[in-house]
């Protein structure tokens, strides 16, 4: 798939990138990143990846914007109360890159629906704000070997890992036990910015094959100190979601 004159010009200060390059841009533009969750992590995960050149953006929510949501959810504007968030983030989007393809699916994420939500995804992205879900997503990404990027954000804090199925833990490993949560817990609206946009960068670096990925690991952010720290997390051998794999 050959890049047009105009994705050469727009994508030339990243294709500058040593190993980067026209045939990483492709990889991108042959691309399809399914955004789990259109909120505080979603909106600048998606914006990035829409101006990096991933080919094909699906985003799934099944909400719609409220006032409570505009100190982080950047791409829900005052004139989007309302609407529903795929709609109003896919609106903005495209207003950035006409170029890509951006599909918006109003849903609620389920045990039913979660396959066929997944099918054919290059990477899934997790932008979602409860563990119940985080885990279907962990299980069918694990099932039909789906690389995904995990966040989550409290306050000022917020952690992150990449999963690669075969190739590291699953979230099940990491968080063996269900994290206790609430419904409307405190949220600094920069702190699903700064870790959105980092699980942009990971979703990018795994189609264009860059760097070293977060797999096996976990990164901590602590905006009120402004400190990041990594910690290795191993494989659980006896994980009831990935034993299986080699």
């Amino acid at each position: 798939m050959d890049l047009s004159v105009s994705e050469k010009e727009r994508y030339d200060r990243q294709m500058r990138i040593s190993g980067w390059g026209e045939e990483g841009q492709r990889k991108l533009k042959q691309s399809k990143v399914v955004v789990m969750g259109m909120g505080g992590l979603g909106c600048p995960a998606s914006i990035y990846l829409a101006a990096a050149g991933v080919g094909n953006l699906i985003l799934v929510d099944k909400e719609s914007s409220e006032l409570s949501n505009l100190n982080r959810q950047i791409l829900h504007w005052q004139k989007d109360l309302g609407r529903p968030k795929v709609l109003s983030a896919k609106e903005k989007i495209e207003e950035l890159n006409s170029e890509i393809n951006v599909e918006a699916i109003k849903t609620e994420i389920n045990e039913k629906n979660i396959e066929e939500l997944a099918s054919g995804a290059t990477v899934i992205l997790d932008a979602m704000d409860n563990f119940k879900v985080r885990f279907l997503i962990n299980r069918v990404c694990v099932e039909k070997v789906i690389p995904f990027v995990h966040a989550g954000i409290y306050g000022f804090q917020g952690q992150m890992t990449t999963i690669v199925p075969g190739k590291g833990p699953c979230l099940r490993c990491i968080f063996p036990q269900s994290p206790p949560e609430a419904e409307r817990f405190p949220v600094a609206g920069v702190t699903p910015g700064v870790l959105g946009v980092l699980q942009a960068m990971e979703v990018i670096k795994l189609i264009v094959g860059l760097g070293e990925p977060l797999i096996g690991k976990i990164l901590f952010f602590d905006g009120e100190d402004m400190t990041f720290i990594t910690c290795e997390v191993p494989r659980n051998p006896d994980c009831t979601i990935c034993k299986k794999l080699v």
